[in-house]
């Protein structure tokens, strides 16, 4: 391969990323949006309250983060335990935990 091609071929990855990121912060930002005001109309409830029930529940974890479904009304919480990521579901108006997926 040229070096010419080798230029043009990074140059093409660096503008598809670029492309990319902000479609996916605007989705993330969307979620936070939709966590808030469905937290504001007390249709959920607050993540650090889902935090304070599962967190307890996965000593040994590692926690990686949340992600909020507006549509169930759901909060995702993403943990590694062992090399594995460990995904735990929770029903955002209850609090209860729905399920574990690996």
């Amino acid at each position: 391969m040229t070096m010419l091609r080798r230029l043009l071929l990074a140059a093409a990855s660096v503008l598809a990323l670029a492309a990319a990121a902000p479609a996916a912060n605007a989705q993330i930002r969307n979620e936070q949006d939709r966590a808030r005001q469905d937290l504001a109309a007390g249709h959920v409830r607050s993540l650090r309250e889902i935090e304070a029930r599962v967190l307890p529940m996965m000593r040994g974890a590692q926690y990686l983060g949340p992600e909020y479904d507006p549509q169930a009304r759901a909060y995702r919480l993403k943990f590694i335990r062992e090399g594995r990521v460990v995904f735990v579901d929770v029903d955002g108006r209850t609090g209860q935990v729905m399920g574990e997926s690996r």
